[in-house]
């Protein structure tokens, strides 16, 4: 993902991003503005990689194992993306190329989050 970050230098000679605050802050407001639809793309790709983490842990807690724990990730990872940017958010989905491509963006990096801290909590917690 490249993200299109401006530095302004500052009177210390340090530098700083000017819109990093907004993007977050867009991403937790309802129903934000999206001017530059990379930023929203790149807030879902994030959104997404903490939710495949999230997610990896509690299934190495409860302890989740074999395909229902693979559908049932696939599923509430799917689900809580979709549902922000449909209803939280709202966005145009066609804008994205449609719900699917919104559903899709950063699934595969999720996935391999999810399933490495659910291995590593999994086998930690329950295997002697």
């Amino acid at each position: 993902m490249s993200a299109k970050v401006q530095k302004v230098s500052e009177k210390n000679g340090s530098t700083k991003s000017p819109n990093l605050d907004s993007v977050w802050l867009r991403a937790i407001k309802s129903q934000s503005e999206w001017p530059d639809k990379e930023e929203f793309l790149d807030v879902i790709y994030w959104i997404r990689q903490a939710l495949g983490i999230i997610v990896g842990v509690l299934w190495g807690l409860i302890p989740l194992k074999g395909y229902l724990a693979l559908l049932l990730f696939v599923l509430v990872n799917a689900g809580v993306i979709y549902v922000y940017f449909s209803t939280f958010q709202t966005v145009d989905e066609e804008e994205y190329g449609g719900a699917w491509e919104l559903t899709k963006e950063g699934f595969m990096t999720s996935f391999a989050g999810f399933l490495v801290t659910w291995i590593i909590v999994y086998s930690g917690l329950h295997f002697d």
